[in-house]
């Protein structure tokens, strides 16, 4: 018989799973078993969840609005919006980190 770690009850040997709470009794080969379902802490870019998509979405940006500079041949430097971009993402990224530390 196994023991639940949880709340303590008694399970089968063959039970994955407690069958009064529900949790894991062999959280280890779980974890190896299912990988997708444990959420990682550090998957952002910038201190941001999922930084890396929304910094990929503004240097898109950046590049069709230099494109458009290209075909309609509108005199605007990108270089200066890329900087603040940047900027943002790293001010965005800070005020996060402060804000989960609190909670």
């Amino acid at each position: 018989m196994v023991y639940c770690a949880n709340c303590g009850k008694q399970n089968e040997d063959s039970a994955e799973f407690c069958v009064d709470c529900g949790t894991s009794l062999y959280p280890k080969i779980n974890k190896r078993r299912w990988p997708a379902q444990e959420r990682r802490r550090d998957d952002g870019c910038f201190g941001l969840p999922h930084g890396g998509a929304i910094f990929g979405l503004l240097i898109g940006v950046l590049i069709i609005f230099a494109g458009l500079q290209q075909l309609y041949g509108w005199s605007v430097d990108v270089g200066p919006f890329a900087v603040i971009l940047f900027g943002l993402l790293i001010i965005a990224g800070a005020l996060y980190g402060l804000t989960r530390r609190r909670s």
